[in-house]
């Protein structure tokens, strides 16, 4: 590296259900650019970080990966799981900044399911928004998003004992949205498909308008194939690949997926219900992301319940890595959304 060199690099750590991720980011070139990847799979018993222990465990498997990554720089970014964390767009008159403070402060009191002593408040304004007819004062749109406080600081514990510098924290919707989307302003629902939770997000204009989170993922799906034919997860997982989602199904393998993912096309239905009472603006693709966003014929199965555009996403397009890896970046992509929207933060906003 040169005495004048400016090139930067960071890390977007994906601390997931099942697995952690981590994905290095430089801006060599003058756009960012793959250093290297890493991944683990976790236990699923040490991903609710409820102990001391479990973060020391983490924060080990964490410093291991970075390790065997050859990471070249210890700045990291990371996200707040979606289920942990509560978001709410409000409208309220235009006001400066300290009065949008107290504001938010009151307003969250009433909308938040938990002491507000016990979360931290951050906000985004969305923009000026038209008043109602009749009405003389400008309103604004604000995205406010509350997070407890021990969650945080669990977070930081882990990125102190790994030795990595925490430079922020942010939602995964935020993250997914930059490194599925893009540039792009239009209004889609991202499905991030993971392996205990699935999270559905709208983005509207690079903002994450709506949150929702359910608890059914590729694992679950899983599991229930195993039950149903009696046999261990490994193999249930290898049928569930084989078989995936197909619509009507009356019996076997294809039908207890189905069933498993009902859930989950329900809160899809809730979320598509619920935005349009918000926006006028149509949703106008849905993007599938996670571990089992490639599972056989969801693409079509939910274009078939839906009526719109579903395409599995590329969270790699905005990124520069050498053609050799194509096949192997293109199999993980899914997997590794998260982080490499985490890692992407610095170069884009």
């Amino acid at each position: 590296m040169g005495l004048f060199s400016h090139t930067r690099s960071y890390l977007g750590i994906d601390l997931g259900t099942g697995s952690i991720k981590v994905v290095e980011l430089s801006n060599q070139g003058g756009s960012p650019r793959l250093v290297t990847y890493g991944f683990a799979d976790v236990p699923l018993e040490e991903v609710k970080f409820d102990v001391h222990e479990t973060a020391a465990r983490t924060a080990a498997t964490l410093a291991k990966i970075c390790d065997q990554s050859h990471v070249q720089t210890r700045k990291c970014i990371a996200a707040l799981p979606t289920f942990s964390v509560f978001s709410s767009v409000l409208t309220l008159p235009t006001m400066n900044e300290k009065e949008v403070g107290q504001a938010l402060a009151y307003e969250a009191k009433k909308i938040v399911p938990m002491p507000i002593e016990e979360m931290i408040l951050d906000w985004k304004l969305l923009g000026e928004i038209k008043s109602e007819t009749g009405r003389k004062e400008k309103l604004v749109r604000i995205l406010l998003t509350a997070a407890p406080k021990n969650l945080v600081k669990r977070y930081l514990d882990i990125f102190h004992q790994a030795k990595l510098e925490l430079i922020s924290l942010e939602t995964e919707a935020f993250a997914l949205g930059r490194s599925l989307l893009g540039p792009d302003p239009g209004v889609a629902l991202i499905v991030d498909v993971g392996a205990l939770t699935s999270d559905l997000v709208i983005i509207e204009n690079h903002v994450p308008i709506l949150n929702r989170s359910i608890d059914v993922g590729g694992l679950t799906a899983t599991k229930a194939v195993a039950q149903s034919l009696q046999i261990d997860q490994r193999r249930a997982e290898q049928f569930k690949r084989d078989v995936g989602v197909v619509t009507g199904s009356t019996s076997g393998v294809a039908k207890v997926i189905e069933v498993t993912f009902a859930p989950m096309v329900n809160e899809i239905k809730y979320a598509l219900s619920l935005f349009r009472t918000e926006s006028v603006r149509p949703v106008e693709k849905m993007i599938l992301t996670g571990g089992s966003a490639f599972l056989p014929h969801l693409t079509e199965y939910l274009e078939s319940i839906f009526q719109i555009r579903v395409q599995v996403g590329d969270p790699w397009s905005g990124v520069s890595y050498p053609t050799e890896l194509k096949p192997v970046l293109e199999d993980i992509g899914p997997r590794f959304a998260t982080a490499i929207g985490l890692a992407l933060r610095e170069f884009n906003d």
